[in-house]
């Protein structure tokens, strides 16, 4: 059994024990919520650990990615089909999960059981920074360090763009400082591989605290809701691989296979970016070359969060249902378009799904206290919009690899290389 299997075995069997452990807890703790909380440090821990790799490895992998390139009009071409591609799964994204909740309604269940949050009622959801003015400045940043220390991967994308081509652009006098950033590179893939020896632990820690927290009673409240959204979720994951399969053939199946590690990751500690290393290695395994995907990747956790977005359009129209706000066909269209804009770049915000509905909410005059519905809930929801949130910009930055012609056989087992 090689490492990679033996790994995803352990987080197997981590969420597993964590579903029991939680239980009992919950059940059995006249604080349970003292033992969740303890709980979240390990969850955490693991969860900066990863933030503390991401910002030097997008940066390394990029410039390098880009200044092998080369050439500026190739780098503009593939952002082009990579932007193209995520656009497409954003409009695919937000119409099934309108049109889901228009045909299952799941609001009007909850309408009929009452208690519903007062229409006062604050949600506690911050909704500042949405508009289009705070958006396009947020792109560029003031200073790249102030970008790393926060995380922020949209900005740190924009400014490796410039490092790199300017790198390239240079030519040999650069040289050795791109072999340095690839020596970055390469120590960081390294660190990713000691710090997922973790995984495991945290995922036990992520599942135990959340069902200690909340217990099972929560998921038999919200049955219907959540079957309905899980539904959605799978028909999605269905749509987005017959899409690659139209551009990748059957070797599409193989693709999600070696996203299986990082998928797993992204749903048991409910965050994409936790499965960014894996998902890097993941795809220089199936045969993308890493200068691309260290390019189309890092976009796409901006710009392609299929998962997320579809739960934008679902969870906006269940709300309103559940207050008895019968929206027109024209209104949902409208505020898929409003969505399509503010649910980009919200990758680094904490909750962010909650975020974008809070703040589309507000525009459409529909309570934001109906957050209240969803917040004890959220947690198990944003399990199943971070795995999809992987496979969908799994399958896109395999489809632009094989637009670019870039596409190679598979790598069976081999160290990840940002020379690529």
């Amino acid at each position: 059994m090689n490492n990679r299997n033996r790994l995803t075995i352990y987080i197997l069997i981590g969420l597993a024990l964590g579903i029991v452990v939680g239980y009992i807890a919950n059940i059995n703790l006249a604080d349970p919520k003292g033992f969740a909380d303890t709980m979240s440090l390990v969850t955490t821990l693991f969860l900066r650990l990863i933030k503390m790799i991401i910002a030097p490895l997008v940066f390394a992998t990029l410039v390098v990615g880009i200044a092998k390139m080369g050439d500026a009009k190739e780098v503009g071409r593939i952002g082009v089909k990579a932007l193209g591609w995520f656009i497409i799964a954003s409009v695919i994204s937000l119409s099934l999960g309108l049109i889901l909740v228009n045909l299952f309604r799941p609001g009007d269940a909850m309408a009929a059981l009452g208690n519903l949050p007062p229409v006062g009622a604050d949600s506690g959801i911050v909704t500042s920074g949405l508009t289009l003015k705070e958006f396009i400045t947020h792109l560029v940043p003031s200073s790249i360090v102030d970008g790393m220390a926060k995380n922020e991967i949209l900005q740190i994308v924009v400014f490796s763009l410039f490092f790199g081509t300017a790198a390239a652009a240079v030519g040999a006098r650069a040289t050795p400082m791109i072999d340095a950033i690839d020596g970055v590179a390469h120590v960081m893939l390294k660190l990713t591989g000691y710090v997922m020896n973790f995984a495991p632990i945290a995922v036990f820690a992520a599942v135990a605290g959340i069902i200690a927290k909340s217990g099972l009673g929560v998921l038999s409240t919200y049955g219907i809701f959540m079957g309905e959204f899980y539904l959605g979720i799978a028909l999605l994951w269905v749509i987005l691989i017959l899409i690659g399969m139209v551009f990748l053939g059957p070797r599409v199946l193989r693709l999600i296979v070696e996203l299986r590690e990082p998928t797993l990751l992204a749903f048991s500690t409910a965050s994409s970016e936790a499965a960014f290393p894996k998902t890097l290695e993941g795809l220089e395994r199936f045969g993308v070359k890493n200068r691309l995907a260290a390019f189309v990747l890092p976009i796409g956790y901006s710009f392609n969060l299929d998962g997320s977005m579809m739960y934008c359009t679902f969870a906006t129209v269940f709300i309103a249902q559940a207050y008895g706000i019968e929206l027109p066909l024209s209104t949902q269209l409208m505020m898929m378009l409003v969505l399509m804009l503010t649910s980009k770049g919200m990758a680094g915000v904490p909750r962010a799904s909650l975020v974008v509905i809070a703040a589309t909410l507000g525009q459409f005059n529909i309570p934001e206290a109906g957050l209240l519905l969803l917040l004890g809930i959220d947690h198990f929801l944003d399990m199943a919009r971070s795995a999809t949130n992987v496979i969908g910009n799994g399958i896109a930055t395999a489809v632009v690899a094989k637009w670019e012609n870039d596409l190679e056989e598979p790598v069976k087992d081999v160290a990840v290389s940002p020379l690529r």
